[in-house]
Formats: structure tokens, C-alpha cells, sequence
């Protein structure tokens, strides 16, 4: 796999390989993903808690998720990045509320401000990108280059 092309690039790899690390955690030692995230690990389960079930479901997403990031990397597919901002923002929102409504624990934060940071960076990585896309000076060579064009993949 080659290294990110762009600023909002490497803001996905690395959360691409940090998915993808986490969700193998989750499949390979699932107690440890469990204290991470400040959850109670009991010595046995009582019957009907699924929480083995849901925790391997969540582990195979977050991987497979890590997969796709890097996948978008690879190929530089920049909608794929503006999308993730969108996303990531509304899953700040959700583990948000689930903390301050005490569905999850305090703990639990952490993942939310994870998700909200990282569309932050993406999002000022688009940015930055579409900045460095843009002509900084304007040209002389006719009417239709009298003022410099927007980049195509700046963040909008």
C-alpha cells in the first residue's frame, strides 16, 4: 500500500489503521477492548447477555471499517473523505448523548471525542488540501483565467 497523497489522506489512514487495530483487539481479546472502553468485565456472564455477540459484531465493523478507510487512501477517493466528516461529526453526536444520558459510562467519551476530532482534522485536512490545489496567482493569459479556480475536492 503507498503512503496518503494529501493532508485529509493521512487523517483517514490513521484512523483506518487505528479501526482496524482496535476491532482485531476486539476479535482477539475481547476483556481488553471491554476495560478500554471503561466496561465491566464479570468473572461469568449471566445467561442471555449477548454482550460476547455484540462485542465480536462491533469488533468485525470497526475492522472491516479500518479496511475500507485504507482502501479510500489507497486509491485518494477524496468524496470518500468529505463523507466521513458528515459521519463522524453525527457519531460525536450520538456517543455523546449516550454518556450524557448515562447509557454508557464517562469513560466512554473518549470515543466520542475520538470521532469528533478526527472529522475536525479531516475536515481542516480538505481544507488545506483545496487551499494548495488553488492557484494563488491570477494569470494573464485571457478572459477565462481572469480569477483563479476552486479546487474540484475542496471541503464544502
Amino acid at each position: 500500500m503507498r503512503l496518503p497523497r494529501s493532508g485529509a489522506g493521512w487523517t483517514v489512514a490513521v484512523f483506518g489503521v487505528l479501526a482496524l487495530l482496535l476491532g482485531a483487539l476486539g476479535l482477539i481479546w475481547p476483556e481488553t477492548q471491554l476495560r478500554l472502553l471503561g466496561l465491566e468485565v464479570p468473572a461469568e456472564r449471566a445467561a442471555g447477555d449477548y454482550t460476547g455477540t455484540f462485542l465480536t459484531a462491533s469488533s468485525m465493523a470497526a475492522f472491516n471499517m479500518g479496511v475500507y478507510y485504507l482502501l479510500a487512501v489507497a486509491t485518494e477517493w477524496r468524496p470518500f473523505y468529505r463523507f466521513t466528516v458528515w459521519f463522524r461529526l453525527a457519531t460525536f453526536a450520538v456517543f455523546t448523548i449516550a454518556v450524557l444520558s448515562d447509557v454508557a459510562p464517562d469513560r466512554f467519551f473518549g470515543v466520542a471525542l475520538w470521532e469528533g476530532l478526527g472529522a475536525v482534522a479531516t475536515a481542516v485536512g480538505l481544507w488545506w488540501d483545496g487551499r494548495r490545489a488553488t492557484p494563488g496567482a491570477l494569470t494573464s493569459t485571457g478572459p477565462e483565467t481572469s480569477a483563479p479556480v476552486p479546487a474540484a475536492d475542496a471541503a464544502g
